[in-house]
């Protein structure tokens, strides 16, 4: 079992309950294990700062989606601290320019506009629908959880996280330049951050591991916490 601290940070809305099944499957002990909080920041590389903040000098990082962002503006800054890195589920591209890009961003103030007039529940409860494998939509206490994840966090939250997204640096980069072991990997279904995008990452990444949680969209962690862990173990070892 290694002995080195693991920072697991969390996406869009999400918290440590993203991770929470996947943690009696690690090969790591519970009390070396650590959830980045993003607050109020509204850039990812304020996360980054935030979590370096508080992180040992030495650590293994893991990011879940826009999670996984904050973990490359992490390499970004202070890359002799992190001995392993995990892009999971995630993205390294700035958003797009012209109609594309003001598409998104049509797309993520509409998804704003409800949690605020709404609720943050309601709002999630149609986000949802894409982003775990479609047969796993039935399964009440697997969506059940992500709503109450959600719910937990605030529509003033969500807009500086979307704030965050819609302001997104290329990380090309930052891939390049990696030399830990670096794990690349998402659910197989996943619609919003794609099997071929991770390849692509992949691609970038020198000596970099590529996999794919069988069965799983978005959530990977959520859907299938025994295969994530499995590849999270192969990576830390």
């Amino acid at each position: 079992m290694t002995t080195l601290p693991l920072i697991l940070i969390p996406g869009l809305m999400c918290n440590e309950l993203v991770w929470e099944p996947v943690y009696p499957h690690l090969s790591i002990a519970l009390s070396q294990i650590t959830v980045a909080d993003h607050g109020m920041c509204d850039d990812l590389s304020e996360m980054a700062k935030r979590l370096l903040a508080s992180a040992p000098d030495r650590f293994m990082m893991a990011g879940h989606s826009m999670g996984a962002r904050v973990a490359l503006e992490v390499m970004r800054l202070a890359p002799e601290r992190v001995t392993h890195l995990a892009l999971l589920d995630s993205g390294f591209t700035a958003r797009e320019a012209g109609t594309k890009g003001e598409e998104e961003q049509v797309k993520r103030f509409a998804l704003l506009k409800i949690a605020r007039e709404q609720s943050v529940r309601t709002m999630a409860a149609q986000w949802s629908q894409g982003m775990v494998h479609p047969e796993r939509l039935k399964d009440a206490p697997l969506m059940q959880a992500i709503l109450d994840m959600f719910e937990r966090k605030s529509a003033d939250v969500f807009a500086a996280q979307i704030n965050a997204l819609l302001n997104r640096r290329d990380t090309s980069d930052v891939l390049r330049s990696l030399r830990i072991p670096t794990l690349v990997a998402c659910g197989r279904q996943d619609s919003w951050a794609t099997p071929s995008q991770h390849e692509a990452m992949h691609a970038l990444i020198p000596k970099a591991t590529l996999r794919f949680v069988e069965d799983a969209g978005h959530m990977a962690p959520m859907e299938r916490p025994e295969a994530m862990a499995a590849v999270l173990n192969e990576w830390m070892a």
